[in-house]
């Protein structure tokens, strides 16, 4: 029996976390421009656009290699496109990147209507998946419980303490799977509107090479990290190892782990009160275990998803047949899959082939061909998966969101509910460049082009006062 998606696993789309990989050229790094966007990830190249549409000038600049940030496709290592990041779309009939993708010839992907649940060696029966099932639905009235209440408790304090055999599977589904974090570092009050968002769907090109092609025409300045920012006086702008940047708006988009760890500098300092909130909306752990398998020796369908029935948080939740193709995943995530990426990919991947054997037998082994492991935490321009608040700390994403004179911050961590989705990025970002267009005022309008003056005609004079007409100009 299958459960169904948007009840159970939705929240699995929430990574919200480059291109195609073989990248494209650099832009020049401008003296001056009307606006900097610093980072190239769904935030920042949603920003960038509306500044273009403007008529206003407008340059990317980003640290990595490539642009994307938390959302790249690996086209590469597999025969099929392997998002290394966010995979999913949130809300797609009012998602405008569904649109987006549409008319750039993409290919949407409907997500599967459901996720199998293994106990052991066997598929869960229809009295097991009906018992997980009304486990979820009183620990999510908990949540909501817990989320209308007066204090932002955490999660872990706000669950029931008698879900059964269903306990550990709870947990991971509503903490580490949804939001990248453990329950007990969890907000009640996001780890509940995590569960609220509507159908995803997927792009068969990858979500990051859409990212890549929307930012075609945009001015993007890549391996250029930026060093500091100045946002108030008169020299407003932004420094990088090539030079600096002036500018009269400045728009941020790295993450809340960059903007905790001191990378860039900032002139004057940021006050104390976004620094705190970005302390209280560090990113969870979230990494993707890649096996490509010889035929089908799981017997799953197509992109079929599957968690099993667990005693304790070494556990993952498996995506099969990735579009049709013999590409696997392993999702590990929260203090486990931290834990694990710290010990590096091999490590990852003997845990995937191992997890995989204990669920579907040891012949699994030898019937995989290719492995990759994503490590996001080890990432320097990036430092983690995606946002999610602290006990506490829900209320942060609009304080993380002021701005603070020139300077606008966007990305996923300031959107109040759909935070850790690719849609809450995008939005973010065309919120701070309205923000940042209404501060620097509209583009001037193109200067008329000027008519041709008429050469003068003659005047008739008295002869005897003038002499001869010949002497006027235009007479010859």
């Amino acid at each position: 029996m299958t459960i169904s998606r948007r009840r159970f696993l939705g929240a699995t789309a929430g990574l919200a976390v480059a291109p195609m990989f073989g990248g494209r050229a650099s832009a020049a790094l401008p003296r001056e421009v009307d606006v900097v966007v610093v980072g190239a990830g769904a935030a920042g190249i949603a920003a960038a656009r509306r500044i273009a549409a403007s008529g206003r000038k407008v340059i990317v600049v980003e640290a990595a290699a490539q642009i994307g940030g938390r959302c790249q496709t690996d086209t590469t290592s597999f025969d099929a496109p392997f998002d290394r990041g966010a995979r999913f779309l949130h809300n797609p009939d009012s998602n405008p990147l569904v649109r987006l993708a549409r008319s750039e010839g993409f290919e949407i992907a409907p997500a599967a209507p459901g996720q199998k649940v293994r106990i052991g060696r066997r598929n869960a029966r229809a009295r097991e998946t009906e018992d997980l099932l009304a486990t979820m639905v009183r620990a999510s009235r908990a949540l909501g419980d817990a989320a209308r209440g007066r204090a932002d408790v955490s999660c872990a304090a706000a669950l029931p303490n008698d879900l059964g055999d269903w306990t550990a599977t709870v947990e991971f589904v509503l903490g580490p799977v949804a939001t990248g974090k453990d329950l007990k570092d969890l907000s009640a009050i996001d780890g509940f509107r995590a569960q609220d968002r509507n159908a995803i769907i997927g792009v068969r090109q990858g979500l990051g090479g859409l990212l890549a092609r929307l930012a075609a025409a945009l001015p993007v300045t890549l391996s250029t990290p930026v060093t500091r920012i100045v946002w108030s006086g008169r020299d407003i702008g932004v420094e990088t190892a090539s030079g600096k940047i002036a500018a009269r708006a400045i728009i941020l988009t790295a993450s809340t782990n960059v903007l905790s760890s001191g990378a860039i500098a900032f002139s004057p300092e940021l006050p104390k009160r976004q620094l705190d909130a970005a302390g209280k909306l560090g990113l969870g752990s979230y990494d993707r275990i890649a096996l490509s398998f010889k035929g089908n020796p799981l017997g799953l369908s197509r992109d079929e998803m599957m968690i099993e029935r667990s005693d304790s948080a070494r556990t993952a939740v498996l995506s099969a047949n990735v579009n049709g193709s013999s590409l696997c995943t392993v999702d590990v995530a929260g203090a486990f899959g931290r834990d694990l990426s710290a010990q590096g990919e091999a490590a990852m991947q003997a845990f995937a082939v191992e997890w995989l054997s204990k669920l579907f037998g040891s012949d699994i082994a030898a019937a995989i061909d290719r492995k990759a492991a994503t490590r996001w935490n080890a990432a320097p321009y990036v430092q983690g998966a995606m946002s999610a608040a602290a006990p506490g700390g829900a209320a942060s994403r609009k304080v993380l969101a002021e701005p603070l004179g020139n300077l606008f911050i966007a990305g996923e961590a300031t959107s109040d509910l759909m935070w850790g989705t690719v849609l809450g990025a995008w939005e973010s970002g065309e919120t701070a460049a309205d923000a940042a267009l209404k501060r620097i005022g509209p583009a001037k309008p193109a200067a008329a082009a000027e008519k041709p003056q008429r050469k003068p005609k003659p005047r008739r004079r008295n002869q005897e006062a003038t002499g001869s007409a010949d002497r006027w100009p235009g007479s010859r």
